[in-house]
């Protein structure tokens, strides 16, 4: 392990796993293979500008070697997205919904819906290079397949974005954000929404379902209940613990109720309430000032302190 300055965050930017300190004022990693796709950036300028770190962000916070890393997130990956796939073939190929399984068939959405904030996850650490440390076009495959699958998103589009909100979070920009209603539940979503279910989506979805309706003659009611509905739940519970509780302005608060330049909060969930509500992704704080950190590492990093470290600085560019 390099000796680190105490002006320079620290980042696991090589493939042997070790670490090497990240520039103040530009953001370079060692070997083209690991790919941040923004980790440095976010760290070095997250709003176009110098950033210099004061004090140790935590020192006792580490992640595993990025083979280990690399293994626990493909398998997790495949059991959440298997899962998905696996219940949404029964659901639509296998069972038959009717008066005296109805239970079943809310139990079953309310799994889905859940699995399905957990493909958009994973999909989540695709963006960063986190799932897969090192294999770039390994992530992007993996992103590009289940982003279409989810909601015929396009992984470009949505991969974009989500770093544009890493770089402008709670600005004016953040394509995460509704700077006009920052306190706003509904008038937020609906901005969201707006934003990310473009033309796209619109033509997958309804392309699915009229083949589901019209050519296998699977019934609506079976189609709404089984595969509308958990998507519709799915992107309000990612977007009320993931973006709406961790990036809304506390009224009458300095800074909107933000520690620092990132405008991100984390919530103070047990480890089981953060995976069951949105897959960890309530330790936001942690994940701005963190986002080399995979989904399930989240939860040590939040142990760890990384949300409690003292905050960053501006530098005069």
């Amino acid at each position: 392990m390099m000796r680190r300055s105490p002006l320079l965050p620290v980042y696991p930017a090589t493939v042997s796993g070790a670490c090497i300190p990240a520039p103040i004022f530009a953001c370079k990693c060692a070997l083209r293979k690991r790919n941040c796709l923004g980790a440095c950036e976010v760290y070095t300028h997250p709003h176009g500008q110098p950033q210099r770190i004061l004090g140790d962000m935590n020192p006792h916070f580490a992640l595993p070697h990025p083979r280990v890393q690399r293994a626990a997130g493909l398998a997790l990956a495949l059991a959440i997205a298997g899962s998905w796939l696996a219940i949404h073939a029964y659901a639509m190929f296998v069972f038959e919904l009717s008066w005296n399984n109805w239970p079943m068939a809310l139990v079953m959405a309310g799994v889905q819906c859940w699995l399905s904030v957990g493909v958009f996850i994973v999909c989540h650490d695709a963006m960063h290079g986190t799932l897969a440390p090192g294999h770039p076009r390994l992530n992007a495959g993996i992103g590009t397949v289940l982003l279409a699958l989810y909601a015929g998103f396009g992984w470009k589009h949505l991969r974009d974005a989500h770093l544009t909100h890493h770089k402008l979070a709670g600005h004016a920009g953040d394509p995460d954000f509704d700077e006009h209603n920052p306190s706003d539940f509904l008038r937020w979503y609906a901005t969201f929404f707006r934003r990310y279910f473009g033309w796209r989506s619109i033509i997958f979805v309804h392309t699915v379902v009229g083949i589901y309706w019209l050519v296998l003659d699977i019934p609506m009611i079976q189609i709404v209940v089984l595969y509308g509905l958990p998507a519709l739940a799915s992107s309000l519970q990612l977007f009320y613990f993931g973006t709406f509780r961790t990036h809304r302005h506390q009224p009458g608060a300095a800074r909107g109720g933000f520690a620092d330049h990132h405008n991100a909060r984390s919530d103070n969930f047990g480890t089981l309430a953060s995976l069951a509500t949105c897959f960890h992704f309530g330790y936001h704080l942690e994940h701005h000032r963190r986002p080399d950190v995979p989904w399930w590492a989240l939860p040590a990093a939040h142990r760890a302190g990384v949300g409690r470290a003292q905050a960053t600085e501006k530098v005069p560019a």
